[in-house]
């Protein structure tokens, strides 16, 4: 398999199947990311002439060249049929970034697409992907707002939102992946490809689900990385956080840590720990044991609840989408607001995306009836500085590293 997943890092030609001229919209983000990399970008969109400067087909089969990779960022209703196409034109590595599959309750819908992959022979990463990221190749196939540095670490992870918060805190990796729901393509793949690049001196893994442990043990034992784990939804309260944000219904704690142990990888109790950053803990802003969370990545707000229902807070969660906006989280906080349980404390997490600006975040919290009983969590350091200083001019309660 591993020899198989070269054009995902190293592809000529990318087809962004969804690509937009809005500029609030995914399709957008991800094609004027891609404007720097070598290769060629194929805008796809049976609704646009031109993206961008650049001539928009309406259909993959449309363009008469080879395509190496395909990213799919369309409603999910409409993703089995172009994934057929893709099969069809013979692309055979595709990242699909649409989210409303299994974390929605929509599982017939993402069988459909299994069944899809394995007819075509495709390497498929997702659905609910948050992207690739190449540094050495000048590569980012995210909606993250960060630039990344590079480094020697790989992050592969099932939440797209704490790869932002690390680049943001200017941690420098080999590469990212985004594993999402993963119907195809899953850990294991990956760490036997990262195993052939010899600059790759760790791996950190967020998991919310195996979906072979036998083959993740062997794969990892015969690794020569350094490998960490970093587990969410460890306890039941964090387990229905997962299940909602990748359709992950994972095992036992207890059974993923002997399997861990097995494969001779290391169990972190954070990410923050993986990766050696500078350590707060969200309990010391908390007033009281019942809270509310609001977060724009499921992966932050599995690993806040299985901290905080290990300690007794009695927690519920409302998870935006990683393309949230300042109004999204201003209706969220009203939904908190009319509920009927008084919540002692409500977190607000922000990781750094396209979509979620900080400072405007910031302002729907200011004044927001809750604030003050508000902790702002923004994960990340460079692109959230100045949203918490205006947070903290106005007496709001922040934290910049919990997970």
């Amino acid at each position: 398999m591993s020899e198989n997943l070269n054009s995902f890092f190293n592809a000529k030609s990318i087809a962004i199947i969804g690509a937009s001229n809005n500029r609030s919209k995914v399709g957008n983000v991800i094609f004027r990311k891609l404007k720097n990399q070598k290769g060629v970008r194929i805008p796809i969109n049976p609704h646009e002439e031109v993206i961008e400067n650049k001539k928009c087909y309406k259909r993959v089969k449309d363009y008469d060249k080879g395509i190496d990779l395909a990213v799919i960022c369309i409603p999910s209703k409409k993703v089995p049929r172009i994934l057929k196409e893709c099969g069809k034109k013979g692309i055979k590595n595709v990242i699909i970034i649409s989210s409303g599959f299994a974390e929605t309750g929509k599982t017939r819908l993402q069988e459909k697409l299994s069944k899809i992959g394995l007819k075509y022979g495709l390497n498929v990463l997702g659905p609910n992907s948050f992207g690739i990221i190449n540094p050495k190749k000048n590569i980012d196939i995210t909606f993250s707002s960060q630039n990344f540095r590079k480094g020697d670490t790989v992050f592969l992870s099932q939440s797209g939102g704490l790869a932002s918060y690390i680049i943001d805190n200017g941690f420098g990796l080999r590469a990212f992946v985004s594993l999402g729901n993963m119907i195809g393509l899953d850990f294991s793949d990956w760490i036997e490809y990262f195993e052939g690049d010899k600059k790759v001196k760790r791996i950190i893994c967020f998991i919310e689900k195996l979906n072979d442990g036998k083959r993740f043990v062997e794969v990892c034992g015969k690794s020569s990385k350094k490998i960490t784990v970093v587990m969410g939804g460890k306890t039941e309260s964090g387990k229905k956080i997962t299940s909602l944000h990748t359709g992950s219904v994972s095992s036992d704690h207890g059974i993923y840590s002997g399997a861990f142990r097995q494969a001779g990888v290391t169990e972190s109790i954070s990410l923050i720990r993986a990766f050696g950053l500078r350590e707060e803990h969200i309990v010391y802003s908390l007033k009281g044991k019942k809270v509310f969370i609001i977060s724009n990545s499921g992966g932050a707000a599995a690993l806040l609840v299985d901290e905080l229902s290990g300690k007794d807070y009695e927690v519920e969660v409302e998870n935006l989408k990683g393309t949230a906006n300042e109004v999204d989280y201003k209706k969220a906080l009203n939904h908190v607001g009319r509920l009927k349980v008084d919540y002692d404390s409500i977190i607000v997490v922000l990781t750094p995306q396209a979509m979620s600006d900080p400072l405007k975040v910031a302002h729907e919290i200011i004044g927001s009836k809750l604030k003050d009983r508000i902790v702002a969590c923004f994960l990340g350091r460079d692109s959230v500085e100045k949203a918490l200083d205006v947070l903290r001019k106005e007496s709001i309660s922040v934290i910049t590293m919990a997970v």
